[in-house]
């Protein structure tokens, strides 16, 4: 099929390539001259594994083209994607005008029948406010504002569906390819049926040998990408507040982790205690939902207890450096290792090391920080954070150099690479002879041995 996508970002870049790589011929277009440039040229504007190696495989069959012109985009392809960010708003609601721009420029060169697709992440009623948009600009047109009407005169046409996205970062490839779900909302007209069966015709290659298509009206659909990520999100701070109260009670998360997770009706996944969430998706979506809820005098108590919690969350591994080191933390020199919000990516938004490096900043502190790929993004990122502070950081280029001259050791990315360190070697390197490990990577008795002090989250402290 002959398909477009809006936006080359995460969402956007993965469906397209991935599209593409299944044999259909894609159009990705984007405003930003810049990052196409950088994909003509066989360039990646993300960390994403695997991602690469599919956009260049895309772009050789000629079956991946990228484009900022949007007419021809348009009246390329079948089926529309809108892929574009949905940044929160200053009142923490999702911010549609990306969408509803894009939205407006298909309704501006509308040709025959195309599916509009949502991929973005959008709430409830996003669908007819851009079906709304594009009816508007078809009316500027001269054509009829009632689709029935367009379909007898042979007037162009379209038909907006949801279609959420439920892509891990880090594992984006491999999810589109091996969906768990594909969720598609669609109305119930002329329009809305043809619509479902293209997009079950473009997906058929991915459900196989199993279909994993879940049919439903469009709000539910827009529903389930919220609801989704929202109890992810509660998974999360529910066993960071019970890390938190391990340590008071002298338990260990770890062995309560895996006695609740042995559980079929509970399960292993997004149990594990840190230094709270962060990324692209769960901060902004559970805002945007305890929005949603709130301007419909519906509050969503468990949800905002959830983002309340994520936030303390962050401060923990600053609170237990202070316990130990004090406020005044001058003169010592703190290694980072790990700074995107979670591995296999580069992405820093939301990330607590960002959190916790102002705070030591503040408190007078020096940062020698690593990250296995996101250094580039964090030094953009630290740079807007941080102002005149930025000085003190120094950034290496491996977690080994990372430890040369500093006084603790700091872990905020479980990255593999930090997985079996020399705790012998940290041991005569690290002058106050200290580890603080937001994840969890360790066995406390494994540090011990090496005369380590070590303080994980919700398990027990060496001292």
């Amino acid at each position: 099929m002959n398909v477009t996508v809006f936006g080359s970002g995460y969402v956007g870049l993965v469906t397209g390539a991935c599209l593409a790589d299944a044999g259909n011929q894609v159009v990705c277009v984007d405003v930003d001259e810049a990052k196409v440039a950088l994909l003509n040229a066989g360039g990646i504007p993300i960390h994403e594994p695997g991602l690469e190696g599919v956009v260049a495989s895309g772009r050789a069959a000629g079956r991946l083209v990228f484009t900022t012109n949007v007419a021809e985009a348009v009246d390329h392809s079948d089926i529309l994607f809108i892929a574009v960010g949905t940044p929160p708003d200053e009142n923490g609601s999702a911010d549609l005008k990306y969408v509803l721009e894009v939205a407006r420029s298909i309704g501006r060169h509308l040709t025959g029948f195309k599916v509009i697709a949502d991929k973005s992440t959008v709430p409830v009623g996003t669908a007819e406010q851009v079906a709304a948009a594009v009816t508007g600009e078809l009316l500027k047109r001269g054509y009829s504002a009632s689709a029935d009407e367009r379909i007898r005169q042979g007037q162009p046409d379209f038909t907006v569906v949801a279609n959420p996205e439920f892509l891990k970062e880090g594992a984006a490839v491999a999810d589109f390819n091996r969906p768990e779900r594909i969720i598609i909302g669609a109305d119930d007209t002329t329009s809305g049926r043809r619509g479902l069966e293209m997009m079950r015709y473009l997906y058929a290659p991915f459900t196989l040998n199993h279909d994993r298509t879940m049919v439903m009206d469009v709000r539910s659909a827009e529903l389930t990408k919220y609801a989704a990520n929202a109890m992810l999100a509660t998974r999360i701070s529910f066993m960071n507040e019970l890390a938190n109260l391990a340590e008071d009670l002298g338990a260990d998360i770890e062995l309560v982790r895996r006695g609740i997770g042995s559980d079929p009706r509970i399960g292993y996944s997004f149990l594990y205690a840190g230094t709270g969430y962060g990324g692209s998706c769960f901060p902004k979506d559970v805002s945007a939902l305890l929005r949603t809820a709130s301007e419909r005098g519906r509050p969503l108590r468990v949800l905002d207890a959830v983002e309340r919690a994520n936030e303390a969350q962050k401060q923990v591994l600053g609170a237990k450096i202070r316990e130990r080191f004090g406020d005044d933390l001058s003169g010592l020199t703190f290694a980072i290792w790990g700074l995107s919000f979670k591995p296999n990516t580069d992405d820093m938004r939301d990330a607590p090391s960002r959190v916790l490096i102002a705070e030591l900043l503040r408190r007078g502190a020096s940062i020698r920080a690593f990250d296995p790929v996101a250094m580039t993004e964090a030094k953009r990122v630290l740079a807007l954070d941080l102002d005149d502070s930025l000085d003190r950081i120094v950034f290496t280029e491996t977690h080994g150099e990372a430890v040369e001259g500093a006084d603790i050791l700091v872990i905020v990315t479980e990255w593999k690479v930090f997985r079996a360190p020399d705790f012998h070697a940290l041991a005569t390197r690290l002058s106050k002879k200290a580890i603080f490990d937001g994840r969890n990577m360790y066995e406390p008795s494994a540090v011990e041995e090496a005369g380590l002090s070590y303080f994980p989250i919700g398990r027990r402290q060496v001292q």
